[in-house]
């Protein structure tokens, strides 16, 4: 527990810089959920957003919550103001968009701002700002927010529930490194945490977000019914898993230490995350359907999986492990065993299922 009794919330980032295994070169999964979204992005502002009733000022602030580093955060922004123009342009009628707009960027402390604002689009329409801290903290001032934006992030955890890498709890997770939905005690555990924090991040947003302002969310989930190990995302935790333990096999790094490695991250069932979402009196849900990201539908090579897997978990992995492991050699054995569960992968595994909610902040609260 930190200060005044708040829990410390764990933090990390995805690998920085723009090398062969950086985010940046490695998000094209990530980027066809930004791509999916634009026209339903499109119809809410032009539909929903009442402009006149809260930019008396002319400054339209949007917040782009954990951002990483690009190029995305940058396409996702792009596409809420063009949006936004079109809206301004079909009130006003007027070629000019009089609305100064600010942007802000939002990820953890570790996050490569550096490279994130390199890769600033020069023609950009917008100031812009860095915001460091865990989006399940307060980051802005009270009623400041127009539109807040959150891409596949809302599956990371604040903390890793406790109960999991507790030797003596009926939750405690050996031999697994994620929720992967067998054991009841586990689920629970991850379950009840999640609750937590999406209570927590729905508060928090309801504070910053002005009366009549949005909340986007792109979230990945699991079809109802289906277990994290029966998709291809849970399969792949699963084979990193094995991979470690082969490891510790070796003498290479120790079973306990592998033990106790498990990924703070938990993917809702789509009826739970809309039972979360309705029971906040802050906000009035408007939408929740279901995106066709184009990746979802084509047999990616296993050298695309392996630089996605690797981008997202070796920064995650070292902050575990540190020096004792040799990234490489994981990563080589990933691949290997990936090669090998490739040509059934979409023959027994499920997808994962990416949502696009539109959350319209309520006036009377």
């Amino acid at each position: 527990m930190g200060e005044n009794g708040k829990p410390l919330i764990q933090s990390f980032a995805m690998n920085g810089g723009d090398g062969p295994n950086s985010y940046t070169k490695n998000s094209a999964y990530q980027r066809g959920v930004v791509d999916a979204a634009k026209e339903m992005i499109d119809g809410a502002i032009l539909e929903k957003l009442d402009l006149k009733s809260f930019c008396l000022g002319n400054i339209f602030r949007i917040a782009d919550l954990g951002c990483s580093i690009g190029p995305n955060t940058f396409i996702a922004v792009q596409n809420i103001i063009d949006a936004i123009e079109q809206k301004y342009k079909a009130e006003n009628q007027t070629h000019n968009l009089n609305l100064e707009l600010q942007v802000f960027f939002n990820d953890t402390v570790e996050n490569d701002f550096n490279t994130l604002f390199k890769s600033l689009p020069p023609s950009r329409q917008y100031f812009a700002a860095g915001v460091p801290g865990s989006f399940y903290d307060h980051l802005f001032p009270k009623s400041s927010i127009h539109l807040a934006h959150l891409s596949f992030a809302l599956h990371w955890l604040s903390e890793l529930p406790k109960e999991v890498v507790d030797t003596k709890s009926p939750a405690w997770n050996k031999g697994s490194i994620q929720c992967t939905g067998y054991v009841k005690e586990v689920a629970d555990a991850y379950a009840s945490q999640f609750k937590n924090d999406m209570r927590t991040f729905l508060d928090a947003r309801a504070d910053e977000i002005v009366p009549g302002g949005f909340l986007i969310i792109l979230a990945a989930a699991l079809p109802d019914g289906v277990l994290m190990s029966q998709t291809v995302m849970g399969m792949h935790h699963d084979l990193l898993a094995s991979c470690l333990y082969d490891m510790a096999k070796l003498g290479l790094i120790e079973e306990d230490k592998v033990d106790s490695f498990n990924l703070s991250s938990y993917f809702p069932h789509v009826s739970e995350l809309k039972e979360l979402i309705d029971e906040n009196e802050y906000f009035k849900n408007e939408k929740m359907e279901i995106l066709n990201n184009p990746w979802s539908f084509e047999l990616q090579t296993v050298e695309t999986v392996f630089s996605q897997i690797r981008a997202v978990m070796e920064g995650i992995i070292n902050d575990h492990f540190g020096n004792m492991i040799n990234m490489d050699n994981l990563f080589e054995n990933f691949c290997h065993k990936l090669a090998e569960h490739r040509l059934t992968c979409d023959q027994k595994f499920c997808k994962n299922t990416e949502l696009f909610i539109l959350l319209e902040r309520k006036k009377f609260n």
